[in-house]
C-alpha cells in the first residue's frame, strides 16, 4: 500500500474513498460527543472499514505532513511569555515530576513486555504519555519497533485518559461542578485571521522553513518539531500569531489520524490478544499514580487538588486546558506543567530512547 504520492487514476478514487470514510468517522464521533472526535473517529473508521469490507485506502504523505505542520503551529502558539515564566520559576519541580511519571511508565512497560512477550523498546515507545503523534512517528523511523503495537498502545492510553480524567475531575473526589457542560475539543472565543493576514503569512513561511530545515538535518519528526520551534521563536519576539479556527484544527487532526489508521494492522495483534487488557490496566495504573503525585504537588505549591491533577494528567495539553477552564483551575499553572512535559517528550525523549535502545541492543563482545 503506497500512501505517499498519487500515481494513477485508481489512487485518486482510493483517496476520495479514504477522505469520505475519514469524514464519516469524524462526524459520527462528533455527533456521539466522543472526545477529540476528529483524531479518533477517522482512525477507527479507517481501521474498521478496511477490515470489514477489505477496502484498499490511500493517503498521500504530503497531507499527513501538512497536518503535522498545522499541529506544530498550534502547539507552539500555546507557548506564551506567561507560560514561559511559569516554567522558568517551577522548572526543577516540573522536571522532577515529569521524570517520576516517565519512570512509572518505564516500569509499567517492563512488566507489560514481560507478560506479553513483546520486545521492550516497542512497549516503552507505546507507553510514553502525551506523545501519540511524536511516538508513532518515532516508531516508524526506528528499526526493531512494531509501529502497529505502538499506535495501538498510544490510542488505548489516550482513550483511558480522555474518558477517565473528566469523570474524575467532575466527581466528588475533586468537587468539579457537574452542572457545567464539558466540551472536549478545539474552542476559542475569537479568531483574528481576518485582521492578521501579515502575521499569518510570516508564521506560515516560518513554520514551513523550519519543517524543511528539520527534514534536511534529519531531525526527529521534523514536520512537527520544526513548526513548534519556529512558532515559539516568533512568539518570544512579541509577534502575535493568530489562533486557528476549530475547523482547521479538526482538519489537521483528520490528516494525521488517517495516517495512523493506515499504520494499524490488527492481524499483527492476533498473536498478542492480551495486549488489550494489559494496556487498559497499565493506563489505569498511570492515572492512579497521577492522582497520588498530584496531592504531593498540591501540598508543595498550596494549589487546589484539581489544578495539581490536571497539571500532571498524562493527556493532551489542549484537553487538560479546556477542562481546567471549565472547573476554574489555575490555567497558567496547568499550561506550564503540561507544556513542559510536552516539550520534554517531543525534544528530549526521542534522542534518549535512541541512545537507550542502542545500548540495550548493543552486541556483547
Amino acid at each position: 500500500m503506497n500512501i505517499y504520492a498519487f500515481s494513477s487514476k485508481s489512487n485518486i478514487v482510493q483517496f476520495i474513498l479514504t477522505l469520505f470514510t475519514a469524514l464519516l468517522g469524524g462526524t459520527v464521533f462528533s455527533v456521539l460527543h466522543i472526545p477529540v472526535p476528529w483524531l479518533l473517529g477517522p482512525m477507527v473508521f479507517i481501521l474498521i472499514f478496511s477490515k470489514l469490507f477489505n477496502i484498499s485506502f490511500y493517503w498521500p504523505g504530503i497531507i499527513r505532513d501538512t497536518g503535522l505542520i498545522i499541529l506544530g503551529y498550534s502547539i507552539g502558539l500555546s507557548f506564551t511569555k506567561a507560560v514561559l515564566t511559569t516554567i522558568t520559576m517551577q522548572l526543577p519541580v516540573m522536571f522532577l515530576f515529569t521524570t517520576i511519571t516517565l519512570i512509572i511508565c518505564t516500569l509499567l512497560a517492563f512488566v507489560v513486555a514481560k507478560i506479553s512477550g513483546l520486545n521492550f523498546p516497542t512497549i516503552l515507545t507505546g507507553s510514553i504519555p502525551g506523545g501519540l503523534t511524536q511516538m508513532v512517528y518515532f516508531a516508524q523511523e526506528t528499526k526493531g519497533i512494531d509501529v502497529t503495537i505502538v499506535t495501538f498502545l498510544q490510542v488505548i492510553r489516550l482513550f483511558v485518559i480522555i474518558f477517565s480524567v473528566p469523570l474524575l475531575v467532575f466527581s466528588p473526589l475533586y468537587g468539579g461542578d457537574t452542572s457545567v457542560p464539558l466540551q472536549l475539543g478545539s474552542q476559542s472565543s475569537s479568531y483574528s485571521l481576518n485582521d492578521s493576514y501579515l502575521e499569518l503569512i510570516i508564521y506560515g513561511i516560518t513554520v514551513v522553513l523550519f519543517a524543511l530545515f528539520g527534514k534536511k538535518i534529519n531531525a526527529p519528526t521534523p514536520f512537527l518539531l520544526g513548526p513548534i520551534i519556529g512558532t515559539i521563536c516568533l512568539n518570544l519576539t512579541g509577534l502575535q500569531g493568530p489562533e486557528l479556527p476549530p475547523v482547521i484544527i479538526d482538519g489537521s487532526q483528520l490528516m494525521i489520524s488517517v495516517f495512523f489508521g493506515l499504520l494499524l494492522n490488527l492481524d499483527k495483534l492476533k498473536n498478542n490478544r492480551n495486549i488489550l487488557w494489559l494496556s487498559l490496566v497499565s493506563g489505569m495504573i498511570l492515572v492512579s499514580a497521577t492522582i497520588l503525585l498530584s496531592y504531593i504537588l498540591g501540598m508543595i505549591y498550596h494549589t487546589s487538588n484539581v489544578t495539581a491533577f490536571l497539571s500532571l494528567a498524562p493527556g493532551g495539553m489542549d484537553q487538560m486546558g479546556i477542562i481546567a477552564h471549565e472547573v476554574k483551575a489555575d490555567l497558567s499553572f496547568v499550561a506550564g506543567f503540561q507544556m513542559f512535559r510536552l516539550l520534554f517528550i517531543y525534544f528530549a525523549i526521542p534522542p534518549l530512547l535512541k541512545w537507550f535502545f542502542q545500548r540495550i541492543n548493543k552486541p556483547e563482545n
